[in-house]
């Protein structure tokens, strides 16, 4: 269901649009960018310097730290929602 002005008052309707406009922007998260250069790393390891073992090890790197980084968001998430945040 949407919001609406006539579902809520004014000041709530402004707090859930700001809270969605700062929603996850994956371009701009520096663990996105982390994971990409690893990546890139990892291949440069694997095909270029032929060190597969460090070239494996490196590729590791970005889904844990894009696992870490959707854990912390979800405990933040869960933070708002004990603290009386309400979709409706």
């Amino acid at each position: 269901m949407a919001l609406s002005e006539d579902d809520t008052n004014g000041e709530e309707l402004e707090e859930v649009k700001e809270s969605a406009e700062s929603a996850f922007d994956p371009v701009s998260e520096p663990v996105v960018l982390a994971a990409v250069a690893s990546v890139a790393f990892s291949w440069y390891q694997f095909y270029v310097q032929e060190n597969k073992v460090h070239g494996l090890f490196v590729g590791l790197w970005a889904p844990t730290l894009l696992g870490a980084a959707g854990y912390l968001k979800q405990l933040q998430i869960a933070e708002k929602l004990d603290a009386g945040l309400s979709f409706r």
